[in-house]
């Protein structure tokens, strides 16, 4: 009769049973396999940062490496170009800017550029950035001045949202642009633009705005004419102004005031020329009566 062959258990131990299925847990592995090491190498730097000759040799070692990266070429930037900046805009900002040329593109801080020329008036939105052959783009959209604003002794330009885009020092600077006058006046750009629109069929005869106690506007015309608007209504007071003149020449009469701040009861006030010759008719006619 033959012996009986016998073969190992395939079972695995107690213990090891136990740390198979441990290992089976996406926790404990992740704890082994990056934790552990991560604590390690942590360690480690934190004792040898602890020495400071350690330190100042890697402060030498990464410091080189930059310089030596930066010096490169390739990454050296030698000019500026502004596409589509003008000329009066370009030394605004190389101005703010401050930049000192040739440098590293590494030494560059585009975002602190970028918000150094956005702070800038005339500048609405600005993209910068460094091309290939050394040259820093810098692309500015400048802000389109469409009123005039004479703020007491100073002369301001400010786009249709009341942004401020420049001084000027004369009126005459920007004769085609239209005129708003007053204190606060700025605050109320978008009723300012719709009485331009509105004065537009007498836009010849139209000097500027005043605005009046931070709530109206008065239309100053040539000849020394006013047409004082109401606080509420203002564009429909002016259009009616404008009809009563196409149909009536109402303003090459010798007004110099219409009151319409009551719409419902306008009032025309005559020049001192036109109240004395109204005077000396009526006594002619008095004394023909007579």
């Amino acid at each position: 009769m033959l012996p009986v062959k016998k073969y190992p258990d395939p079972a695995p131990s107690r213990l090891r049973y136990r740390f198979e299925r441990l290992w089976l847990k996406r926790s404990v592995r992740q704890f082994v396999q990056v934790w552990i090491p991560a604590a390690v190498v942590g360690s480690v730097i934190w004792v040898a940062s602890a020495d400071q000759d350690v330190r100042n040799g890697f402060h030498n070692i990464t410091t080189g490496l930059r310089e030596m990266v930066a010096s490169r070429p390739e990454l050296r930037v030698t000019k500026v170009a502004f596409p589509n900046a003008s000329g009066a805009v370009q030394a605004q900002i190389l101005a703010v800017t401050n930049l000192s040329l040739p440098l590293s593109a590494l030494d560059l801080d585009v975002v602190h550029l970028k918000d150094a020329i956005e702070r800038l008036d005339a500048i609405e939105t600005a993209e910068v950035q460094v091309l290939s052959d050394g040259t820093l783009e810098i692309r500015a959209v400048e802000r389109k001045p469409t009123l005039v604003w004479r703020d007491g002794d100073t002369l301001r330009l400010i786009d249709r949202h009341a942004n401020r885009v420049a001084e000027i020092a004369r009126r005459s600077v920007r004769g085609d642009l239209p005129l708003i006058v007053g204190q606060s006046a700025d605050l109320a750009i978008a009723e300012a633009l719709a009485l331009v629109a509105a004065a537009a069929p007498i836009a010849a005869r139209v000097r500027g705005l005043v605005r009046v106690g931070e709530r109206r506007w008065d239309v100053v015309l040539d000849r020394g004419q006013t047409i004082m608007l109401p606080a509420a209504g203002a564009v429909t007071a002016l259009r009616r102004v404008i009809a009563l003149h196409d149909t009536e020449d109402v303003l090459n009469r010798d007004i110099i005031i219409i009151d319409m701040r009551d719409v419902d009861r306008p009032v025309l006030r005559l020049s001192d020329t036109a109240i004395a010759e109204l005077r000396r008719l009526r006594t002619l006619v008095r004394g023909k009566d007579a």
